[in-house]
């Protein structure tokens, strides 16, 4: 089925809000890949530098690209709030150790994800970005759950046929599966993003005058 009009327009002022949150998750996630460094206080500053440019898009999408009038905005612009609000949270806790990693993480999956996954249930039917704001969401549920499973004192000595030296503990788990999630949000935005901006052309008319199907 095609697109309406009016889904066009949506997508056509939307479309770049996806491809920006994309931003800072990949490069987060490509600085958390390759650094030796996943100490929890690492991990709080990449996090808290994601959650700002992560909030500041949700604010641009917020006030200028979605409709005045309807819940998403505002539920957009909770959770841009939110998102910042952690961000803070981050900056300021660094170098309290893994509790604080783990605190500031959880809190801000549990609140944006749930705000998201809501905001795409309401929408079904009504806006072009449903799926898109379940995905995410539930994603960033996924988050939360991964980093409460996680036992904080967890650690393994390294050794056996591999013959690598080291421990590998909780904050070397959860920095790496906060990478793991920005990396999989980062490729989710980019498709969503480019998907809607080819799907911006309104629809043909058939000779009849009707679109389409």
């Amino acid at each position: 089925m095609s697109d309406s009009v009016d889904d066009s327009g949506q997508r056509s002022r939307y479309w770049p809000i996806p491809v920006l949150r994309a931003v800072p998750a990949a490069i987060v996630a490509l600085v958390i890949t390759f650094s030796s460094n996943h100490a929890a206080g690492y991990g709080l500053l990449l996090f808290g530098g994601f959650a700002v440019v992560d909030g500041l898009v949700l604010f641009l999408a917020g006030l200028t690209r979605l409709p005045a009038d309807g819940r998403s905005r505002r539920t957009t612009l909770v959770q841009a709030v939110v998102t910042l609000l952690a961000a803070v949270a981050a900056f300021a806790c660094n170098g309290l150790g893994l509790p604080a990693f783990i605190a500031v993480v959880v809190a801000f999956a549990v609140i944006t994800g749930a705000l998201e996954l809501a905001q795409g249930l309401r929408a079904r039917g009504r806006s072009p970005f449903s799926r898109d704001w379940v995905t995410v969401g539930g994603l960033t549920l996924l988050l939360a759950i991964g980093f409460l499973v996680t036992p904080p004192d967890y650690s393994q000595q390294l050794g056996g046929v591999e013959q690598v030296t080291g421990t590998l503990d909780a904050s070397i788990v959860l920095v790496g599966l906060l990478g793991a999630y920005l990396a999989i949000t980062a490729v989710f935005h980019v498709i969503a993003g480019l998907s809607h901006k080819w799907g911006t052309a309104a629809p043909a008319a058939t000779p009849d005058g009707a679109p389409h199907a």
